[in-house]
């Protein structure tokens, strides 16, 4: 128990180490060795939890990147309360409390989109999963509330879903090519105006 513990404990190592470099330097920048030498383990005892870069980039995005945008962004969701108010919060909120470090980074999630999301299909299936996963989520609640009547009945839920999700990770990402939080400002003014627009007004 006590040694299935401890490989378990170096595996989450390995992951978590990987995950940093990613974010810092890109995943393609990223060595096996870069890797070894931030977990300060030996080549036997990293090859023995993995095989290759390939099989870290898989359980980052599965354990790492899935955990932050299920519990920040889906698991809010099913707060109780006025569904507009509580994707306001969710899609400015996050927005706001990024520090300096995570602004000028980008989103972990978009980066790996754009550098490795086209190159394996094992990359593509794993981000494709959790993108869907999110959108699913939006796209459910936003069905729940038009059947309440809180919502404009004629709103197609996928749409927003993917308008939202697209616009959050497309600022951040911009957000990389400048030095102040303008364009985070102008998303967050946008975002707001157009959710407002999805009420039901009688």
């Amino acid at each position: 128990m006590e040694q299935k513990l401890k490989s378990e404990q170096t595996q989450q190592l390995i992951i978590d180490t990987s995950f940093q470099l990613f974010y810092k330097d890109g995943f393609k920048s990223t060595s096996i060795n870069q890797i070894m030498k931030a977990t300060s383990l030996t080549k036997g005892a990293f090859y023995h939890h993995f095989k290759d870069k390939k099989e870290i980039g898989i359980a980052v995005i599965n354990k790492i990147i899935f955990d932050r945008i299920h519990k920040n962004m889906i698991l809010p969701l099913q707060k109780e309360g006025d569904t507009i108010e509580i994707l306001k919060d969710i899609f400015s909120n996050k927005i706001r409390a990024f520090t300096d470090y995570e602004k000028e980074k980008g989103c972990p999630a978009n980066n790996l989109i754009n550098e490795i999301g086209s190159t394996e299909d094992s990359y593509q299936s794993a981000l494709r999963k959790i993108i869907d996963q999110w959108t699913s989520a939006i796209e459910k609640v936003i069905e729940q509330e038009k059947e309440k009547g809180a919502i404009k009945k004629n709103t197609d839920s996928k749409a927003v879903a993917t308008f939202l999700v697209s616009a959050f990770e497309g600022v951040r990402g911009l957000r990389k090519l400048y030095h102040n939080d303008i364009i985070l400002d102008q998303y967050l003014v946008g975002v707001t105006s157009y959710l407002d627009q999805l009420k039901y007004s009688s």
